[in-house]
């Protein structure tokens, strides 16, 4: 045998740099193994309970795929539970903005008596603009509340035959918006009544706070309409999980003989009511995206026709989001509501 240092001896240069460079890449993998055993344990605890849940939600979402006709029913009923109470909630959130911006426009019509002359109404309405309630104050004469009265009401030739004007003249007063308060405007309107000049004062602003308060308790009936409906998917969605830990009842007697944790197999069915949850929200965004876009079309002629510019405001990224984290709420209640309640009672004897 050649000894080693003879052999180290007959080595060329470059063979001994080579052996250098296999030495320290051997090194470098070593110390690159080490640092990635200390990362695996790190973070194999993390990664195996998310590779577990991972698997645990698909299995859920492949064993409700099995039975589709019922999960589809299911997910209908719920995505119908939870698209009623929000589309009407929205439908009436537009109509009170539509409320707030004809609000913001109330108007007072002050009927001068026949007796008082178009210059004593006009040095009226002047007298009018000083004050601190009124934002703007209009006069309209007589003969041209007539003219506007025959362009409107279509009655032009009829009223062509009257032989003298039967409209007074009217002052058209807008208040500012700090007098929108109720109180406000009653006192404003006795002091308008009070004026000499004045026959009748016409409040155009009653109508609108009626239907104000129709649509708050439209609102309010909407709230409570959509949680008498959760409740109801609370129930659906625990009544579907009952059904199905009945029917899986053998394999859970079997899988709890072997040692299987109640926590265990409570998570399939957790999941499945996520599912649930998760499908009837994403069916119910997509009634109400198809009850918006049939409405749209309709309402956006009879904007027209009150030269508005009024369009609905459908649900946006946030009521999207909102739906699907109120669906996965309900469904995951549901189902641990379920799961907590049969899951103990099955146990073998």
């Amino acid at each position: 045998m050649v000894p080693r240092k003879n052999r180290r001896q007959r080595q060329t240069p470059q063979q001994r740099q080579q052996q250098r460079r296999r030495q320290q890449d051997l090194t470098t993998f070593i110390d690159y193994e080490s640092d990635a055993r200390t990362r695996q344990k790190t973070h194999s605890a993390l990664s195996r309970y998310f590779e577990q849940q991972a698997w645990v939600g698909k299995a859920a979402l492949l064993q409700l795929l099995q039975t589709p006709l019922s999960t589809l029913m299911t997910a209908a009923v719920i995505a119908i539970a939870l698209a009623l109470p929000t589309g009407l909630f929205l439908l009436l959130t537009d109509l009170q903005k539509i409320v707030s911006n004809w609000q913001g426009n109330a108007q007072v019509s002050l009927f001068m008596k026949k007796s008082i002359s178009d210059q004593e109404a006009r040095l009226l309405t002047k007298k009018l603009q000083t004050w601190e309630e009124i934002s703007n104050a209009s006069h309209l004469s007589a003969a041209q509340a007539l003219d506007e009265f025959q362009q409107q009401s279509g009655f032009g030739d009829a009223l062509d035959i009257l032989q003298e004007n039967p409209l007074p003249a009217v002052i058209i007063v807008k208040l500012h918006r700090s007098q929108l308060i109720t109180g406000n405007i009653e006192r404003l309107t006795e002091k308008l009544r009070e004026l000499p000049q004045v026959d009748i004062v016409q409040l155009d602003f009653k109508w609108i706070q009626r239907l104000n308060s129709f649509v708050a308790l439209g609102k309010r009936g909407a709230l409570l309409l959509s949680g008498l409906l959760a409740v109801a998917v609370l129930l659906i969605i625990g009544n579907t999980i009952r059904l199905t830990i009945h029917n899986r009842r053998q394999e859970i007697l079997v899988t709890k003989l072997i040692g299987a944790t109640n926590q265990f197999i409570r998570k399939p069915f957790l999941y499945a009511g996520f599912w649930y949850g998760l499908m009837g929200a994403v069916f119910a965004v997509l009634l109400i995206a198809l009850l918006f876009w049939l409405i749209s079309d309709p309402i956006h002629r009879l904007s027209v026709l009150y030269n508005s510019t009024f369009q609905l405001s459908g649900l946006g990224f946030v009521g999207v989001a909102y739906i699907l984290a109120i669906g996965v709420v309900l469904g995951l209640t549901g189902s641990w509501i379920a799961v907590t309640r049969h899951i103990h009672a099955i146990e073998p004897k």
